[in-house]
């Protein structure tokens, strides 16, 4: 990886941490759905990403948030969660040609149907963690759930946007 990408990906960060704590932070639609758009970061990582890596950024991108968000490490423990489950869900879901060398999962670059399948069970297992940890367990396991469902449907659109947006020929 040369300095050019490492500067691309740093500055990445920035912005999805930005963004969350700047304009999404107090955003919440219905008393139900939340906008957790940082882990665009983890999952716009290009595909060749290890495992360990994978983790490890995610343990400084959910501690970042965590900090802004008084949460105690609950955005640390998804993140982390994400960047372990992250290779495994990339592997079940190979193209039958394969990824590129340094390809990145994008909405333009590998279609709808593979970003949706991709980034909605990513999204999903994030805010389920997220969710379930912050409620202590299943106690009140259906009105936990719909602010699940909510905020990952909240969460997709908003990064399918962010992906209309900012990638024409490149991931962001």
């Amino acid at each position: 990886m040369d300095y050019r990408q490492i500067i691309r990906h740093i500055t990445r960060f920035i912005f999805y941490v930005g963004v969350q704590v700047v304009l999404l932070k107090n955003l919440v639609v219905f008393d139900a759905a939340f906008c957790f758009v940082y882990i665009g970061f983890l999952i716009f990582l290009p595909i060749n990403t290890s495992r360990s890596l994978a983790m490890i950024l995610g343990f400084f991108l959910g501690l970042t948030v965590d900090i802004f968000y008084d949460s105690l490490g609950i955005h640390a423990a998804a993140c982390v969660l994400i960047g372990a489950l992250r290779p495994f869900w990339l592997n079940t879901l190979t193209p039958q040609g394969g990824y590129d060398t340094g390809m990145s999962p994008g909405l333009l670059q590998m279609g709808f149907g593979w970003f949706s399948g991709f980034t909605l069970v990513v999204v999903l297992v994030h805010h389920f963690s997220i969710f379930y940890i912050e409620t202590g367990g299943f106690s009140m396991f259906f009105f936990t759930l719909v602010k699940v469902i909510s905020s990952a449907i909240f969460t997709f659109l908003v990064l399918i946007l962010f992906q209309l947006l900012f990638n024409r020929n490149r991931t962001f």
